[in-house]
């Protein structure tokens, strides 16, 4: 399939989880994929599995939290495929506690990994969108920004991830660009399996218990996120701005 046929995409996070299976999928669909993560060699299995499929793709090791380091990425895609067409904000940590018994540190890492990383992502990747005036950004939301007991922080954060998709929708699309979130439901990824122990559960167990309080009756997969991030990042969906996209199985 060839929807991204000579587009390139940046996809953060992509070493595991919502990240890897968007990056995959874009790289099936025609992109050249940039597999960015925290080393490269942690974003070297995502890059084996699309090169090994035929695909296209470079793994960069990016700390998402540092302007320079967003920079080289940046220039690293620019440099080795010539543009960059779509950026996929997807690198995302927890540190999950009560209001009470949460250190300052969890706070600010979270608040870094989740919010201030969109902010300087789009800022790098905007510059060159805007010189070829067209552009995709997908960013990271999450169910959790309505509220989750335990998660003040990661709440925070993705419900910044909204405004700031708003906010952008409107600055640049005179320029041909799109931006606009997804939020998750319940993810089965090693992210969700880590929350399902810290409050007691086997992963299977807290598993089955979210699909049974989800209309569809089923958790999400990592390739149901990363369908609709593909739609929001093609040309399908070139109406389509300053929205946030609930992907939830129905759960209200």
């Amino acid at each position: 399939m060839s929807r991204f046929q000579s587009r390139v995409a940046i996809v953060t996070g992509a070493a595991q989880g919502i990240g890897a299976a968007t990056a995959r999928l874009l790289a099936t669909q025609g992109a050249s994929v940039v597999v960015a993560d925290l080393t490269v060699e942690r974003a070297g299995g995502t890059v084996d599995a699309i090169t090994g499929a035929g695909g296209r793709a470079m793994a960069v090791g990016c700390d998402v939290t540092e302007a320079e380091s967003v920079d080289a990425m940046v220039t690293a895609a620019l440099e080795r495929f010539g543009s960059v067409d779509i950026l996929v904000n997807n690198a995302g940590i927890t540190r999950d506690n009560l209001l009470y018994k949460m250190p300052r540190s969890d706070w600010d890492a979270v608040i870094s990994t989740n919010l201030t990383s969109i902010f300087l992502c789009c800022q790098a990747a905007s510059v060159p969108m805007v010189k070829a005036k067209y552009g995709k950004i997908v960013s990271l939301s999450s169910q959790s920004a309505l509220g989750n007991r335990g998660q003040v922080n990661y709440a925070a954060a993705k419900a910044g991830v909204q405004g700031v998709t708003a906010t952008l929708a409107q600055e640049l699309g005179r320029y041909n660009i799109n931006v606009n979130a997804v939020a998750p439901g319940y993810v089965a990824t090693a992210m969700t399996d880590a929350t399902a122990e810290r409050v007691g559960f086997r992963p299977e167990e807290y598993r089955k218990m979210a699909s049974e309080q989800t209309p569809l009756g089923r958790v999400g997969q990592p390739e149901d996120i990363a369908n609709v991030i593909a739609f929001l990042a093609s040309d399908e969906a070139s109406y389509v701005t300053g929205q946030t996209l609930y992907v939830n199985g129905g759960v209200r």
